[in-house]
C-alpha cells in the first residue's frame, strides 16, 4: 500500500484540527439548547467552525486520493493531519472562503495543497483526485441536510436555520467547485482528457479561473441565476427559502453595523 511510506506522524490528526471540531460541537451544542444569550453568536461560531472543517476535509480528500494516486509526497508536506495552516494558501484555503461567507454567503472554493501530478500516472486517477475535494462538499451537503430529507422532526429552530445555511454554503461550494473553470476542480477533471495543445493554450488562465467567476458572481442577473441553482438543489433536499433566509440573517447578525441583514421575519435573535 502507498501509505506505507508515509510516516505514523505524516498522518496523526493535527491538535489545531481537533481544536475546530471542538468549537464545532460546543457550539452547536450552544445552539441547539439555546445556551447562548445571543443566538446569532452561536450560529456564527458553529456555522464558521463547521465550514472550516468541511474545508480541511475538501483538502485531506484532495491529498489522500493523492497518496493512493502516487504521489507520496504529500504526508512530507503535512496535507494528512488536516492542519489548515499546512495549506501551500491558507489565506485562499480558510481566510477567504469564510470572509465570503460573511460578506455575501457564498461557499468559495478554497483550493491549496500542491499536488505532484507529475508522480501520478492515469488519467482517471488525476480526475479522481480532482473530483475528491468537491465530493467531500456533497458529502457534507448530504450529512447536514439530512434533518430535512428524513422529515425528523422537534430541532430548534436557532439550530435548523443553522443547518440550513450551513447547506446553503455547501450546495455553492459543490456546484462552483464543478465548474469546468480553469483553476477550480471541475477543470481538473476534465484537464487530463483535453488534447495537449488545448491544455496548453488554457493553462496561463488557471491563476486567474476563480477570480474571473467570482467577478461573474457580483453581475445580477448571473448571481441571480446561480443561487436560484442553488435553492433548487436546497428545495430538493427538503429545505425551504425561509430557513435560509433565517440562517444567513442569524449568522450575519453580528455584522448588523456593516451590512444590511435584511428584516427579523420570524427568525429568533
Amino acid at each position: 500500500m502507498t501509505t506505507a511510506t508515509t510516516r505514523q506522524s505524516e498522518r496523526r490528526i493535527s491538535p489545531v484540527f481537533v481544536g475546530i471540531l471542538a468549537v464545532t460541537a460546543v457550539t452547536g451544542w450552544a445552539t441547539w439548547t439555546g445556551f447562548a444569550q445571543q443566538p446569532g453568536v452561536a450560529v456564527f461560531l458553529f456555522v464558521t467552525a463547521a465550514w472550516i472543517v468541511s474545508l480541511c476535509l475538501h483538502e485531506y480528500a484532495h491529498a489522500r486520493t493523492a497518496l493512493h494516486g502516487g504521489d507520496i509526497t504529500v504526508g512530507a508536506k503535512g496535507y494528512l493531519t488536516l492542519n489548515p495552516l499546512k495549506y501551500t494558501h491558507v489565506l485562499l484555503s480558510i481566510v477567504l472562503p469564510v470572509v465570503f461567507v460573511i460578506m455575501g454567503g457564498i461557499g468559495l472554493p478554497g483550493g491549496a495543497v500542491f499536488i505532484e501530478r507529475g508522480r501520478i500516472r492515469g488519467r482517471w486517477r488525476h480526475s479522481l483526485i480532482s473530483a475528491a475535494g468537491p465530493l467531500t462538499n456533497v458529502l457534507f451537503m448530504v450529512v447536514c441536510t439530512a434533518p430535512f430529507w428524513l422529515g425528523l422532526d422537534g430541532m430548534p429552530l436557532e439550530f435548523r436555520f443553522a443547518l440550513a445555511f450551513w447547506a446553503l454554503l455547501e450546495v455553492s461550494a459543490a456546484i462552483l467547485n464543478f465548474l469546468p473553470v480553469p483553476g477550480l476542480d471541475g477543470y481538473g477533471v476534465v484537464e487530463p482528457w483535453l488534447p495537449y495543445s488545448v491544455r496548453r493554450q488554457v493553462e496561463p488562465f488557471a491563476p486567474f479561473g476563480l477570480l474571473f467567476v467570482f467577478a461573474l458572481l457580483w453581475v445580477p442577473s448571473v448571481n441571480a441565476v446561480f443561487f436560484d441553482a442553488v435553492q433548487v438543489v436546497l428545495q430538493w433536499l427538503g429545505i425551504g427559502d425561509f430557513d435560509t433566509y433565517c440562517g444567513e440573517y442569524l449568522y450575519n447578525y453580528l455584522f448588523s453595523f456593516f451590512r444590511d441583514v435584511g428584516p427579523n421575519i420570524g427568525c429568533t435573535v
